[in-house]
């Protein structure tokens, strides 16, 4: 056999200190996903830089980064993102979406979102899972799991074919998976306390949200624990050939 190629879609622009610290997001992802025998390569889609068609057959599962972006915009980039996303879909490929990811998914198979009705979700969120899904009884998955999120944005409504399989308090569709290739996720199994941390400063100096919220999120991460170990393996064993 020979060996497995994945291909991270990233959707966001690197900070200077992510780039400097974890090697971009790209590094981030690489770090909780990558297994020694594997090849894996970035697209920049949010600067137009896309897989060739011929390129598609080559990989054996694509992510879906998180992003500043609005998943229900017209970005001419978001457009051309829900065209290759419909067609790896069609393809059976394997997909993994992370929060902003997430969003576009349930949005390219034709489910809808928008702006979050119950305002920023910044911290560590409890998710409920569901025991329907085979990978988590597979993996001995716990039926709650902590995760990092960061986002303001939801999906409203999936497809009739998609199953959600993970809830929160604050939001109904945290987890989807659509047949056994693809699987949404609205938060960040990927993030450290100190991504998150660094993203808080930037959104209150981008003035989305208040110093007194900061303060509080910030709170919020310092006191809990995220199931990093959880996530990473329920990710790459749904990545690489999970049910």
């Amino acid at each position: 056999m020979g060996m497995k190629r994945f291909a991270l879609l990233l959707c966001a622009e690197d900070s200077e200190y992510v780039k400097m610290k974890y090697g971009g997001y790209f590094g981030v992802f690489v770090r909780m996903l990558g297994e020694e025998g594997e090849a894996w390569d970035r697209f920049r889609v949010a600067a137009g830089e896309f897989p060739a068609d011929d390129q598609i057959a080559d990989y054996d599962g694509f992510v879906i980064s998180g992003s500043c972006n609005d998943a229900h915009g017209d970005d001419p980039w978001i457009c051309r993102l829900i065209a290759l996303l419909q067609r790896l879909a069609s393809l059976n490929k394997r997909i993994l979406g992370i929060c902003f990811g997430h969003q576009i998914l349930g949005r390219a198979l034709g489910g809808k979102t928008g702006r979050g009705r119950s305002g920023w979700d910044i911290g560590i969120t409890t998710v409920h899972v569901s025991s329907s899904y085979k990978l988590f009884s597979s993996l001995k998955i716990p039926t709650t799991l902590s995760v990092i999120e960061c986002h303001r944005d939801e999906i409203y409504e999936l497809p009739s074919k998609a199953e959600v399989i993970g809830r929160s308090d604050k939001y109904g569709i945290e987890m989807f998976k659509y047949g056994d290739h693809i699987l949404g996720i609205q938060g960040h199994p990927e993030y450290t306390k100190d991504i998150l941390l660094h993203l808080i400063d930037r959104l209150v100096l981008r003035k989305l949200i208040t110093d007194e919220f900061a303060e509080e999120m910030r709170s919020n991460v310092e006191e809990g624990e995220a199931d990093r170990e959880a996530w990473k393996r329920l990710c790459i064993n749904f990545l690489k050939g999970g049910l």
